[in-house]
């Protein structure tokens, strides 16, 4: 029995001495465990920076380049990700055994809408945004291809640093705007503002066409490298001298003449883009913010601020299929269903929405489908 007690407590004080060697082992373990991973945390840390730095910095200096192809790609993912897990989510409904790729599609086109105004605007199938390359035809002429795109000569031969004197050959490439006006590279300093200047245009016209994006927009800032196209815009050396010198229509002092079935002008000032398939209206323009007057009797529709770009804008319903929609007002007169007579003010001229400075957005209807306001107004 002694015997037993012995060697048990030999054993036990063997383990005993072998404790503290192990705890320091252990010890050691887990400071060279810490210091590895730490090491190849920070080292995996640092390349996912840097490669986050290099990405933002591309994406900068690119700014609003990538803006649709990522939109795009987003709408894309969105799709094939409905197109996944529309089947699943069919089956989560007990007591039904519709096939979510049987049902018919609805070929209703949705016109746009303002509070229950139903209106829409006819556009050309036809529409492109993007400058297209062409080839010249035999028998071509710089008119009969301007005429064949619905654009200016001189839009063509300012694109291709031509002249009037300049001869056109079989199989040359000619590049072709899709509107009238000048493509412009945006570079280092460029704005809205000094771009509009330069081709002799209101910068409103810029914002106005759909094509042009920005890396911002609510300020319209440019990313350096983009092209902008500038509807109606001047070739600079081509301003110069009377002899070329624009002529702008002034409108006539609002409200001062006669009805006799067609509309009064709606506010004093300077026409800076006229009615065209992305801009189905007129804008007139006035640094003097002037008041803003009822083109004809009617009920107040709508009034109040609108988020797809009108800001806050009055609709008036005359009673005879006609409705005028007046945009980007600073101030706004009225209320929906007050009775307004022709010449009226209803608000302050402003600059709303989408905007880049103080003028009326004025637009006409008849029968819920957009018209040339010019076609009206006397």
């Amino acid at each position: 029995m002694n015997v037993i007690k012995n060697t048990a407590r030999r054993f036990l004080k063997s383990i005993a001495s072998e404790i503290p060697p192990l705890v320091s082992d252990v010890k050691v373990f887990a400071r060279d465990l810490r210091i590895y991973l730490s090491n190849n945390i920070e080292r995996f840390l640092g390349k996912l920076f840097f490669g986050k730095g290099v990405v933002v910095t591309a994406l900068y200096k690119k700014r609003g380049k990538y803006t649709r192809p990522i939109i795009h790609l987003g709408m894309s993912g969105l799709a094939g990700l409905s197109m996944i897990i529309a089947p699943i989510v069919a089956q989560e409904f007990p007591g039904t055994s519709v096939d979510p790729w049987t049902i018919p599609q609805s070929t209703t086109s949705v016109s746009a809408s303002t509070q229950g105004v139903e209106i829409s605007t006819n556009f050309s199938e036809d529409v492109r945004g993007e400058i297209v390359d062409y080839t010249v035809q035999k028998g071509d002429t710089v008119g009969s291809i301007a005429a064949k795109f619905g654009i200016s000569t001189d839009t063509i031969l300012w694109q291709n640093n031509l002249t009037s004197r300049s001869t056109i050959k079989d199989g040359q490439t000619l590049k072709i705007l899709p509107i009238t006006g000048v493509a412009h590279k945006v570079s280092k300093g460029d704005t809205v503002y000094s771009i509009a200047k330069k081709y002799d245009v209101d910068p409103q016209t810029i914002v106005n066409y759909p094509f042009n994006s920005f890396s911002n927009d609510e300020t319209f800032q440019l990313a350096i490298g983009q092209t902008v196209i500038v509807p109606d815009g001047v070739k600079p050396s081509e301003v110069v001298g009377p002899q070329v010198a624009r002529v702008r229509q002034i409108t006539p002092d609002a409200g001062t003449i006669a009805g006799s079935g067609v509309f009064v002008w709606p506010a004093a000032g300077t026409i800076t883009q006229r009615f065209v398939w992305y801009h189905p209206g007129v804008d007139i323009a006035n640094r003097a913010a002037p008041d803003i007057l009822a083109a004809d009797g009617g009920v107040v529709l709508a009034a109040g601020w609108e988020s797809t770009g009108y800001g806050n804008r009055v609709i008036i319903d005359h009673k005879n299929g006609y409705r005028t929609l007046y945009g980007h007002m600073q101030k706004i007169y009225v209320v929906p269903g007050q009775g307004v007579n022709r010449g009226i003010s209803i608000g302050k001229m402003g600059s709303t929405g989408r905007s880049t400075g103080t003028h009326l957005h004025f637009e006409v209807y008849v029968n819920g489908t957009r018209i040339n306001p010019l076609g009206v107004l006397q």
